[in-house]
């Protein structure tokens, strides 16, 4: 009878582990969808009043200071290309007690992900459709979490079947924008550097507060280095999709405010600050676009809930599996899909 191999080798083997089927562009998608590529909808209005009518100048500003973040966040990447993200990155770094904080600092953000989303997805739903919120909540839950549960590559074709979606409503608005201020005013109405610096009104104090409002479009993108044990080549991958997920989603959200800016120039005049992008979209497009972008809101909010529960079982099982937390239960991988599937749940 042969003895097994002293090295452990095998038992490693064989241990379950998370299967390396995303390449950069199932990452991207991942972390646009997380970030949500209408991320200045709801920030759109206060930015807009804060800044006395530069948010275009403070998209900008926060895509500058969020990309240094994110090649920092790159660069440990390379170092460690953990599921557990930053609670990896303080723990290795500088020590095993603040990389507990950290983790749970970060779990607790991507707990709200889920949740802020389900209750506002839920509740735009039942605004545009009359389905009831307590019929809402359980329909979000429940299909995110089934979709999690699926193997990672199922996650990322959700992802980018939920992109597809929403591009086509932005494109549209887009093009409805561009066609409204075209038949104002002529094309050169289109060109105006007054959304990035007007001397009238610019104040640099606001731009600082404005800046940190608009900031919050690009929270979410570390949720990508999460999924750093099931990246092809995490070393090379993780980095170059973490930048590029800034870098989109400021180019995106620049060119949607940019364009709100100019169709409704005048910040003063918003019904309601929160709801002030809708109004924009009602002005260019008329009703169906302003119907469109609310159910676009739903899908957002539903695309974000998959992406930060998939980031949050991630980050879990990055510290059940040192024993951080109770190893058992939360580094459990289900040995079919390889998957975090208790965290999940």
């Amino acid at each position: 009878m042969t003895s097994p191999p002293q090295d452990g080798t095998s038992a490693a083997a064989d241990a379950p582990h998370l299967k390396r089927l995303l390449t950069v562009k199932d990452l991207v998608f991942f972390g646009i969808v997380l970030i949500q590529p209408i991320a200045p909808v709801g920030i759109f209005g206060l930015a807009q009043q804060e800044s006395r009518g530069h948010v275009s100048a403070t998209i900008v500003i926060g895509m500058v200071a969020m990309m240094l973040t994110a090649f920092s966040y790159g660069r440990m990447a390379t170092l460690y290309p953990s599921a557990g993200s930053a609670y990896t990155y303080v723990s290795r770094g500088l020590g095993a007690h603040l990389g507990f904080l950290a983790g749970w600092a970060m779990f607790f953000g991507y707990l709200l992900i889920p949740l802020a989303n389900t209750i506002y997805g839920s509740l735009t739903l039942e605004k545009i459709s009359g389905i009831p919120y307590w019929i809402g909540v359980p329909l979000f839950v429940v299909t995110i979490t089934v979709l999690n549960l699926r193997k990672i590559s199922a996650t990322a074709h959700a992802n980018m079947a939920l992109l597809a979606i929403m591009t086509v409503v932005i494109v549209a608005y887009v093009v409805f924008a561009i066609k409204f201020l075209a038949h104002s005013g002529g094309w050169g109405n289109l060109i105006s550097y007054k959304p990035f610096y007007n001397p009238e009104k610019f104040d640099l104090g606001a731009m600082a507060t404005a800046t940190s409002i608009a900031a919050l479009t690009y929270i979410g993108f570390d949720g990508v280095t999460t999924l750093s044990e099931e990246v092809h080549n995490p070393k090379r991958s993780v980095p170059i999709a973490v930048v590029l997920v800034c870098f989109l989603t400021g180019v995106f959200s620049t060119i949607e405010v940019y364009l709100a800016q100019l169709a409704w120039p005048d910040y003063t005049t918003f019904a309601n600050p929160d709801t002030a992008f809708l109004d924009v979209t009602k002005l260019v497009g008329g009703p169906w676009l302003f119907q469109a972008m609310g159910w676009i809101l739903v899908i957002a909010c539903f695309g974000t809930g998959l992406a930060g529960q998939a980031g949050a079982a991630r980050l879990l099982y990055g510290m059940g599996r040192e024993n951080v937390l109770p190893g058992n239960f939360f580094g459990h991988l289900s040995p079919r899909t390889k998957i975090p599937n208790f965290n999940v749940m």
